[in-house]
């Protein structure tokens, strides 16, 4: 599952000179897609096996491109959900420039360690660096009043510290033209056949949350 909540599945080829897992294979589908962060993983196996553990290669692949991504590993006790980054503890990242040093904050969890995280995709970076967005609409992507990082998911990635200034509940079928005007959009209808290409199954009975922010000038950008 990437960021924005996009699904993408993989399979394993098994051939006994070896072949990417299935886990790789799906990033690979997913970065190929335009997918840059991504939100969690799991691979399952066939004939009844239920959840797999990642490989030791799969854990490496983990750590240096997305330590933050959850993945669903096996217990005793049943599936849990931990960061790639725990699945390899005081591991050293590759680079293309060779092997880097421990950084800790590389291991932190930035959905946790700081002002909570609002995704974006990058072309909506200039319209909301302009205010001519104000707005985002979510569906079972909840946020709260306050201090908030916009995340652009872009190559590299561009956060802003914004606030959260207010937020509101509604059906689908009750998005207004002033929502649909504060995205950069011209009316709800506009609004609602966006929503549907974030989110395909979204019916106008469903419950999505108007989210009204303000970019923080004082801050900047990082």
């Amino acid at each position: 599952m990437a960021a924005d909540y996009r699904m993408f599945a993989g399979v394993n080829l098994y051939h006994f000179t070896g072949g990417p897992c299935a886990e790789l294979v799906a990033l690979g589908a997913a970065r190929a897609q335009g997918a840059r962060q991504m939100r969690c993983i799991v691979a399952v196996g066939n004939h009844g096996r239920g959840v797999i553990g990642p490989c030791g290669r799969d854990r490496q692949v983990f750590v240096d491109h997305y330590p933050t991504m959850r993945v669903i590993v096996p217990t005793p006790a049943g599936p849990r959900s931990v960061l790639a980054a725990d699945l390899m503890p005081l591991t050293q990242r590759w680079t293309s420039e060779g092997m880097a040093g421990l950084d800790p904050s590389l291991y932190e969890d930035p959905e946790t360690s700081g002002p909570p995280i609002i995704r974006f995709n990058p072309r909506y970076l200039e319209d909301v660096r302009s205010g001519v967005k104000t707005k985002t609409t979510r569906f079972r992507d909840p946020a709260r009043l306050g201090p908030a990082r916009l995340v652009f998911e872009s190559d590299p990635e561009v956060v802003l510290p914004a606030e959260v200034t207010g937020i509101r509940h509604c059906l689908v079928s009750d998005l207004t033209h002033q929502d649909a005007q504060a995205e950069g959009l011209t009316t709800a209808t506009e609004l609602r056949e966006g929503l549907k290409g974030h989110y395909p199954d979204l019916a106008g009975t469903d419950e999505v949350d108007v989210i009204t922010f303000r970019i923080n000038d004082k801050t900047g950008a990082a």
